[in-house]
């Protein structure tokens, strides 16, 4: 009896000390020794709510309290921001107060461990390595989309569009706060209602939380603000821009849109005479106008749809840029979609180039032309003179890249054609990337051959036609 009786006692010992190694191994709550410790002396949050897309500007300052040095800063999310996070770029404020500059360094996600309730981690990487006791202002700049509720999600014609903004008072941190403070900016004063976490204070368009004084590592306190923002929620679903380049003086550029509103979804019918007739206040939560920011020295422009050419448009060349106001057929309201085409060229010497190695590239701008537009799904896609071998992009943040052939006319073998893809681009986005290819200048020579080939062979044939006798005779 007393063996059978030590039997599960040892069992129950093997199972704790195995649990125990895997506790000590794998939690990604345990710490080393030899992990810096930081905390945030202070830290400022401005989140701006004046459009759809939605841009917050985070200042810390970060403390080593540790005995070893840090390389790196941890930025958390929650994993609603995340799905939601379009762009994000980071900073070390240097200098004195009138004289600050921002040093940039490299931001990236982390492969740690989710934290509490599935949060997420960015890393920050230091320039150099923050001894014991020092401290480093940064600077943190994100945008998210797709972050507004609409509600009530219908509306009349006629109505304002109120949207729903969920957040924390407090600022989401693998690290203790010693001081901090969060504001949001609304595009007007009418707000319905936000959560009240004390102290809160409301002036005007800026809504304040904080100062909080000593808040733990990962402090969170929902907040849930109602407000009114007509501005366009316009969201372009799918945009694929096809750039052509021709060595003979040349770039032409076509985008091809599927563009949304966002927003509420209208509720009844459309009266036409009632948008007109309250002017400029009718329909306020629609949009009627987009403007489109293209480069300096476009030619041949135009602005079509599914129908024909669009004739409600304008556009004004600059030295530096060039503005195209287009109109669609209809004024957009929320659920409701358009799609069109803009295509224009430009002089192929302003943006092709030759390296020294005899190789060429190409430097355009990516992104999106349309001001204050989300861009669900970018793709891009190179169209390689015929004969361009080994293309390779360079691109300021990560995209999916592939290749693929394109037969146009007088073309023998084809176009290489280098596709780029991006989701949830926001105008942060629209930055120069480069195409770099290499190009036999034989190859310029191959359409004009095929032309003379094609003229003599014509000729060849009008002559044997014209001496030949296909006339019916007697034998």
């Amino acid at each position: 009896m007393e063996a059978s009786g030590r039997r599960p006692r040892l069992l129950l010992q093997i199972c704790l000390i195995f649990s125990t190694l895997i506790l000590t191994f794998f939690s990604p709550v345990v710490r080393s020794s030899s992990t810096p410790e930081l905390q945030i002396l202070s830290a400022e949050r401005r989140v701006d709510l004046s459009s759809h897309i939605i841009r917050v500007s985070l200042t810390l300052k970060v403390e080593n309290v540790g005995t070893s040095p840090a390389s790196e800063i941890l930025l958390a999310f929650s994993p609603a921001q995340v799905d939601h996070l379009a762009w994000i770029k980071a900073g070390a404020l240097v200098g004195k107060k009138r004289k600050k500059s921002s040093l940039p360094l490299d931001v990236k996600p982390s492969n740690m461990l989710d934290g509490p309730n599935g949060t997420k981690y960015y890393s920050v990487f230091l320039t150099s390595q923050l001894g014991s006791g020092e401290s480093v202002s940064l600077e943190v700049l994100y945008v998210l989309t797709h972050s507004l509720e609409p509600f009530p999600v219908e509306i009349s014609q006629s109505e304002s569009q109120l949207v729903y903004f969920r957040d924390s008072a407090v600022i989401l941190s693998p690290y203790p706060i010693k001081s901090q403070e969060t504001s949001f900016r609304t595009p007007t004063n009418k707000v319905e209602s936000f959560t009240r976490v004390e102290p809160t204070d409301r002036s005007g368009t800026e809504l304040k939380y904080g100062p909080y004084e000593e808040l733990p590592s990962y402090s969170y306190s929902p907040v849930i603000i109602h407000f009114e923002n007509n501005n366009p929620f316009a969201v372009v679903e799918e945009l694929v821009r096809e750039i052509e380049i021709s060595h003979w003086g040349n770039l032409q550029i076509t985008d091809r849109y599927k563009l949304a509103h966002a927003g509420a979804r209208q509720k009844g019918g459309f009266s036409r005479v009632e948008y007109q007739s309250t002017q400029p206040l009718g329909g306020s939560a629609s949009f009627k106008h987009l403007l489109a920011e293209l480069p300096p020295r476009v030619h041949s422009v135009y602005y079509r749809d599914d129908i024909g050419n669009i004739s409600s448009s304008r556009l004004r060349i600059g030295a530096k840029k060039s503005e195209l106001l287009i109109e669609p057929r209809y004024p957009l309201f929320g659920g409701w979609k358009a799609t069109f085409v803009i295509g224009y060229g430009v002089p192929v010497h302003d943006y092709l180039f030759e390296s020294a190695d005899g190789s060429r590239y190409l430097n355009y701008n990516f992104g999106c032309p349309l001001a204050e537009t989300v861009v669900d799904k970018l793709t891009i896609k190179v169209v390689l003179p015929e004969g361009s071998e080994d293309p390779s992009a360079v691109i300021p943040f990560q995209v999916e890249q592939r290749l693929e052939k394109k037969h146009s006319y007088l073309d023998v073998v084809g176009r290489t054609v280098l596709v780029l893809e991006k989701k949830n681009v926001v105008p942060d986005h629209n930055s120069p990337f480069q195409v770099h290819y290499k190009f036999n200048p034989v190859f310029m020579l191959a359409e004009p051959l095929m032309l003379v080939l094609g003229f003599f062979h014509l000729f060849v044939a009008s002559i044997a036609y014209l001496h030949m006798d296909i006339t019916i005779r007697k034998s």
